[in-house]
């Protein structure tokens, strides 16, 4: 049974990767040839070529990158690398806790560094090769520290509670830490901006003047009570502008990356703003966080269906069933279903932003969102005509071009 659980679990990453793979191609293969007429005002045709070069590179170097992912994971399942990394953890404790948690973490920092050459690439050669890159060494140096430590806080005390639930819970622990992590996902939504970004970046309330003038009259025509906008140092680590709506209640605020307010018009920049309320009033946060609760519940039923079958231990080299052994197994088998959920989610996500890109229309100036949703992409050499599958299964937002069509219906 765990042989053939062990080529189950390889074949799902084979195929996985190669599906990837075609639709990046058939991606790639889908980038006009010159400029759509609906962007000619945004894209000279010299950017334009910048922006198919970009693609390129990035093409590219995500081959290079998946690939060698992909190899390094096969490599360490076919020579039982996870049962190898265990009896290493247990050399120094079998205790039911610091053992899953110091396999995790080896796991984790393992990750990190193979990871990392390609994430200073990618940063400090394609982005910087492009014009996009303005994050110093000390900055990214900072950036890596911050991330694992905060990584190893959080995913510590969820994995800790999780594994606690795990001892002594019996076959409910499932139903335990469904609602652990329930609760944290309501508290990371509402705290987020105020807890986690200040650890990365600065926000500042968006000083008085035309803007936030301008900001203030739509969102009372839009019926929105809003008094926090703050701007964030987006330009310390990238050229790229963007803006989104974060938290509920009290916590509830917008933030303006500082590139965003650069780039654009006042008008441009109500009308983005008129987008982001329009996800809250529609009630998409609060219907994504609901979402999100439920794919949670049933994974972690699915976990605790599976995560005690010895077979699933037994595929990773180890005899008797463990839980950080047989979660391991259970992600890798799990993924199918992730990615049908996530499939799902991205559907539910493009039709939001429609309805967020509606209620903009209707509440500010619909020509002036056109405008800006051409300069973003513009300015960020984003793909204008990506593969409609490609678009099915991995775009959260709608094309520009589609987002386009979509707004002429709102002048």
């Amino acid at each position: 049974m765990h042989t053939t659980l062990f080529y189950i679990i390889i074949f799902i990453l084979l195929a996985d990767a190669i599906w990837g793979w075609i639709l990046e191609e058939l991606n790639r293969r889908s980038w006009a040839h010159s400029v759509p007429d609906r962007l000619a005002d945004v894209y000279p045709q010299e950017k334009f070529e910048q922006q198919k070069q970009y693609r390129r590179v990035n093409h590219r170097f995500g081959k290079i990158s998946s690939t060698f992912s992909l190899v390094v994971l096969l490599f360490f399942l076919w020579f039982h690398g996870f049962a190898w990394v265990d009896n290493l953890v247990l050399q120094l404790t079998d205790h039911w806790l610091w053992r899953p948690l110091l396999f995790f973490g080896i796991m984790g920092l393992a990750s990190f560094f193979i990871g990392l050459p390609f994430g200073i690439y990618q940063t400090f050669v394609i982005e910087e090769q492009f014009g996009f890159n303005k994050t110093t060494s000390r900055t990214f140096i900072l950036d890596q520290i911050k991330g694992l430590v905060l990584g190893a806080v959080i995913g510590g005390v969820l994995l800790s509670l999780i594994i606690w639930f795990y001892q002594f819970a019996g076959k409910w622990f499932w139903l335990y830490a469904w609602v652990g992590l329930s609760l944290f996902m309501i508290f990371f939504s509402k705290f987020y901006t105020t807890l986690i970004l200040p650890l990365f970046n600065k926000q500042t309330p968006l000083e008085e003047g035309p803007l936030r003038k301008a900001i203030e009259a739509m969102s009372r025509k839009a019926g929105f009570a809003l008094d926090n906008i703050y701007v964030m140092d987006g330009s310390k680590r990238s050229t790229k502008a963007n803006a989104f709506f974060s938290g509920f209640g009290k916590n509830k605020r917008i933030v303006l990356f500082d590139t965003l307010i650069n780039d654009l018009q006042t008008d441009e920049i109500v009308a983005v703003l008129a987008h982001e309320i329009g996800h809250y009033r529609l009630k998409h946060i609060i219907w994504g966080t609901l979402i999100s609760i439920l794919q949670t519940g049933l994974t972690m039923f699915l976990l605790g269906w599976f995560v005690n079958e010895p077979a699933l231990s037994q595929a990773l080299g180890v005899e008797q069933p463990l839980f950080h052994i047989g979660l391991i197994g259970f992600g890798i088998l799990y993924s199918p279903v992730s990615e049908i959920l996530g499939l799902g989610m991205n559907i539910l996500s493009r039709r939001n932003e429609f309805q967020a890109d509606a209620f903009a229309g209707e509440h500010a100036d619909a020509r002036a969102l056109q405008t800006a949703l051409k300069k973003i992409s513009a300015n960020a050499l984003s793909n204008p005509t990506p593969h409609p599958w490609y678009v099915f299964f991995n775009y959260s937002h709608p094309p520009l071009l589609k987002r386009l069509e979509a707004l002429d219906k709102k002048k």
